[in-house]
């Protein structure tokens, strides 16, 4: 696996982790996610896999151009508002290394 393949996998996996945290606490679901819920992840990974940064990709917050639709962008913010502060906790490797690329990684 390449190295920009790895960045963006563990994107994917930081979003997936957060979206499951958001829909268990805030919509009761067990296992998975609700319809709602997968619709997001659908256009996150979609967008993730369109990333014009792949390798040097900042967090979302970060990046110069935002590909997310404005209510797509709302809703991912409100997931991230709930689910960041409870990564630590739960997933500390997968919080760490975001907070990293939250402030260290920059786009080229």
């Amino acid at each position: 696996m390449t190295t920009e393949s790895r960045r963006i996998a563990r994107e994917r996996r930081t979003m997936e982790v957060m979206l499951k945290l958001y829909c268990h606490d805030r919509h009761g679901i067990a296992e998975g996610l609700c319809e709602g819920c997968g619709s997001l992840r659908a256009y996150a990974f979609e967008r993730l896999e369109g990333c014009l940064f792949k390798l040097n990709k900042p967090t979302c917050l970060k990046c110069p151009v935002h590909c997310y639709r404005r209510d797509m962008r709302e809703l991912v913010r409100e997931v991230m508002r709930y689910a960041g502060p409870r990564m630590l906790r739960r997933h500390p490797v997968l919080a760490v290394l975001h907070f990293w690329d939250k402030h260290y990684t920059q786009p080229q």
